[in-house]
Parts: C-alpha cells; structure tokens; sequence
C-alpha cells in the first residue's frame, strides 16, 4: 500500500518530468522560426504554474524544523 510520501513522490516526479519537457518543447518552438507568441506563452504559463505546484509538494515533504 502507498502512503501519502510515496504518492506525494510520485506526484512530484511526473511534475519535474513535465517541467523539463515543456522546457524542451519551448525551445524547439522558438529554434524552429516564426513563432506563435500565443502558444509560448501558454507553455510559459503552464510551466510556470508546475514550478509553483512543485515547490508546494516540496515544502509538503519536507520537515518544518522551525516550528
């Protein structure tokens, strides 16, 4: 059985690996020629919004050792 750690993990695996995917994605749109402002903004946003989700889980896992 999974505990709330090991699906937490998960979780920020497949953020990371979709992060550093669309990291890919907007630098081949932006080598390949005329861009379509539109759509590297949305990837921008999208990879912007999973940065924010990533820290979330991240501080989830971590101790607060301050408190």
């Amino acid at each position: 059985m999974l505990t709330d750690k090991d699906n937490l993990l998960r979780r920020l695996h497949a953020l990371r690996s979709e992060h550093r995917d669309l990291d890919t994605v907007i630098a081949r749109i932006t080598d390949l020629g005329p861009l379509d402002q539109l759509q590297v903004q949305r990837l921008k946003k999208r990879k912007l919004g999973l940065k924010d989700e990533i820290s979330r889980l991240e501080s989830r896992l971590i101790p607060d050792w301050t408190a």
